[in-house]
C-alpha cells in the first residue's frame, strides 16, 4: 500500500478515536506506534522508537514551558488582572476597542515562536471575547490571529529553513510573503469578527477604565518574549547547546522562570495587603483542562518522533513526484501533506522544500522562485493551519472545551482564502518570471 494511503489511514483512525472519547494524547501515541510498524519495523523498533520519543529532552522541556505558562496564564487571567489587560487593549483600540482586542492580543504574542503560544493568548480571548460566546468561535480567533506572521516572520525556524533552501534575499522573500499576512487578517476580520460586530460594540460601553497596573501585568509576557528572542544567541555561544531547539526551549524556560518569579513576588505583596482575590500559585496545574493540555502536548510530540522514526513522509513525498502528477500540483501537494501530517511550519519547511526545489531547479520545469514559493508555503501552511495535531489547534480547543468538527467550520472560509491568494501569487510570479 503506498505511503500516502498509510499515512491517511491511520490519521483517519485516530481521529476516529479521539471522536469516541479515546484521549487524543493516547490516540497520538498510538496511531505513532501503528506508523511504525506499518512501516515495516518489527515491535523491538517500534518500542525503542518509542522509548526515544518519551525520552527525548525536548519533550520534557515543552511540558516544564507548559507547566509555567498556564501558572502564568492563571496569574494574568485572575479576574482583576485580566480586566486591567483587556481593558488596555481596548482603550488602545478605540471606538472599536474590544475588536482590536479580540485581533490584538493573539497577534502580539504571535510574534514570538512560542510552543503552544496559542495557550499563552487564549484566556485574554476568552475575557476580551466574554463568557457567554460560542466556544469554537473563540477558540478560531485565538488559533486564527496567534498564525498570522509566520509566513513571513524571520525569527521562526521555518521561515529561516525556507529562506535558506530557496538561496533569496531577505527583502525579496518578505516582500512576496507579506500579502499572505494581509489576507489573514483581512479574511479573519471579514470571516470571524465582523459578523459579530454589532454584538461586540454593544457590550464596549461597559468597559472599564485603564489603571497603571496594566503596564505592570505585560510584564511576565515581555520577559518571556525577550528570553526567546535574546538568549539562545547568547547560549550558542557556550557551546552547550547545539541543538537550535533545545536553546529555544532553555530559553523559554528561563524567561518563564523569571516571569513566575515577578508572579510570586507580587501575590506575595498581595496577600500581606490584605487582597483576598490571590489564587494559591500552581492551583489550576492539575484541573481537567490543564491536564488534558498536558497530555495532548506529549503525545504530540510522541506521534511526531514516531513519523519520523517509521520514514513514510519522505516515502509519500517520492510516489507523489513519481505519479506524473503536474509539477504545480506536486509544489501544492508535497507541503500540504507535510504540514497536514507534522502540524507545524518546520515540518512542511524541512521535509518538502528540498523536494520542491528539486522540482524547480529540474531542466524544463519552468517554475521560477517567487511562483514557487507562493504556492509551496501557502499550501504548506494551511495544511499546517488544518492539521488535527498542531499542537496550538489542540491546545486552545481543550482550553475553551470546543469541538475540532466545529473550529473547523468557522476556520475553512479563512483557509480558502489564503490558499486561493496562494494560487494567485504564483500566476501572478510565473507571468512576471520572477
Amino acid at each position: 500500500m503506498p505511503a500516502v494511503a498509510r499515512i491517511l489511514i491511520v490519521f483517519a483512525t485516530m481521529l476516529m478515536a479521539a471522536r469516541f472519547r479515546c484521549p487524543l494524547g493516547l490516540a497520538l501515541v498510538l496511531g505513532g506506534v501503528a506508523l511504525d510498524l506499518w512501516a515495516g519495523h518489527g515491535w523491538a523498533v517500534a518500542l525503542a522508537d518509542l522509548r526515544a520519543a518519551v525520552t527525548a529532552p525536548e519533550l520534557w522541556l515543552l511540558l516544564a514551558v507548559t507547566i509555567l505558562i498556564i501558572e502564568i496564564a492563571r496569574f494574568m487571567t485572575e479576574r482583576s488582572n485580566a480586566d486591567e489587560i483587556v481593558n488596555a487593549t481596548r482603550r488602545w483600540g478605540g471606538r472599536h476597542g474590544r475588536a482590536a482586542s479580540l485581533i490584538a492580543l493573539p497577534a502580539i504574542i504571535g510574534l514570538v515562536p512560542m510552543p503552544a503560544g496559542a495557550l499563552f493568548s487564549a484566556p485574554f480571548v476568552e475575557q476580551a471575547g466574554g463568557a457567554e460566546r460560542d466556544p469554537a468561535w473563540k477558540s478560531t480567533v485565538n488559533y486564527w490571529f496567534r498564525h498570522i506572521w509566520e509566513y513571513w516572520w524571520p525569527v521562526y525556524p521555518g521561515v529561516i529553513i525556507t529562506m535558506a533552501l530557496f538561496e533569496m534575499e531577505a527583502w525579496r522573500f518578505i516582500a512576496g510573503q507579506l500579502p499572505f499576512t494581509l489576507a489573514a487578517l483581512g479574511s479573519g476580520f471579514f470571516f470571524l469578527i465582523r459578523p459579530h460586530i454589532r454584538q461586540i460594540r454593544e457590550e464596549e460601553a461597559h468597559g472599564g477604565k485603564v489603571g497603571r497596573r496594566a503596564a505592570f501585568l505585560f510584564l511576565p509576557l515581555v520577559l518571556a518574549v525577550s528570553s526567546v528572542l535574546l538568549l539562545p544567541p547568547l547560549l550558542a555561544r557556550t557551546g552547550l547547546l547545539p541543538d537550535l531547539q533545545r536553546r529555544k526551549l532553555v530559553s523559554m524556560l528561563i524567561g518563564l522562570c523569571a516571569a513566575l518569579l515577578t508572579v510570586f513576588v507580587d501575590e506575595r505583596r498581595r496577600r500581606r495587603a490584605g487582597e483576598n482575590d490571590v489564587g494559591p500559585m500552581f492551583s489550576t496545574l492539575f484541573t481537567p483542562k490543564s491536564l488534558g493540555i498536558q497530555t495532548t502536548l506529549a503525545g504530540v510530540l510522541v506521534f511526531k518522533a514516531m513519523l519520523t522514526a517509521s520514514g513514510l513522509l519522505p516515502e509519500a513525498g517520492r510516489d507523489i513526484v513519481a505519479s506524473g502528477l503536474p509539477l504545480a500540483v506536486a509544489v501544492a501537494a508535497l507541503p500540504m501533506l507535510a504540514g497536514l501530517v507534522t502540524g507545524i511550519a518546520l515540518g512542511f519547511a524541512g521535509l518538502a522544500f528540498p523536494l520542491v526545489v528539486g522540482l524547480m531547479s529540474a531542466e524544463g520545469s519552468g517554475l521560477t522562485p517567487l511562483a514557487t514559493l507562493s504556492l509551496a508555503f501557502g499550501f504548506g501552511y494551511m495544511g499546517m493551519m488544518l492539521s488535527p495535531v498542531h499542537l496550538c489547534l489542540l491546545v486552545t480547543r481543550e482550553y475553551f472545551g470546543a469541538s475540532l468538527p466545529a473550529i473547523y467550520r468557522r476556520l475553512m472560509p479563512c483557509a480558502v482564502t489564503v490558499l486561493a491568494l496562494s494560487i494567485g501569487l504564483h500566476c501572478l510570479f510565473a507571468a512576471l518570471g520572477v
